[in-house]
């Protein structure tokens, strides 16, 4: 026996709104993760991987991570300090000797920010031997450093779970990142 149609057409408007829902939610989703991964407008056009060949290693320009929580961003102090006398020449060391001279903090942007709720050290991942590419990725190897991964809750958990099984309680608390 044959349905009426108007079930029919009824059921078939279901199933495309459905379709056209997980389309959005897909969409949504691949932006999100794009726009999380997305290098920052930054006002001077840093290169890590020209620093990286020249042999200047992650903590010479970051060098909190090992006394603070947080690794910090170079000031124009540490950066003169080197360009004060190293390829002077160059347009964008002549913007950092601009803010220098100026006395302004280079405005540099965020390349990774972690939620309000979210506690983060470098301390204890350096002190256990995780190193900056670790989560990073290899900055060294980018013109234009931008996030590698989503360092969401899983990511950093599943890292937490693949530790020695006598450390695996103390990290997967809640505590343990949120305070």
């Amino acid at each position: 026996m044959d349905e009426p149609s108007g079930s029919r057409l009824a059921r078939l408007w279901w199933l495309w709104a459905i379709i056209g829902v997980l389309i959005i939610m897909a969409a949504g989703i691949l932006l999100t993760q794009r726009a999380a991964l997305a290098a920052p407008e930054q006002p001077i056009a840093f290169s890590h991987n020209l620093h990286d060949e020249a042999g200047v290693q992650c903590l010479f320009c970051h060098p909190n991570p090992m006394r603070s929580d947080v690794a910090g961003i170079p000031s124009v102090e540490r950066c003169v300090g080197c360009h004060g006398v190293i390829a002077t020449d160059r347009s964008e060391v002549q913007k950092v000797l601009g803010f220098w001279e100026r006395q302004e903090p280079i405005p540099w942007e965020r390349v990774i920010e972690m939620p309000d709720h979210v506690f983060f050290s470098h301390q204890p991942h350096l002190q256990s031997g995780v190193s900056c590419e670790t989560c990073h990725g290899d900055v060294g190897q980018m013109t234009v450093a931008r996030p590698t991964r989503r360092m969401d809750m899983g990511w950093c958990l599943n890292c937490h779970l693949e530790q020695p099984e006598e450390k695996v309680a103390l990290l997967a608390d809640c505590l343990a990142c949120h305070k």
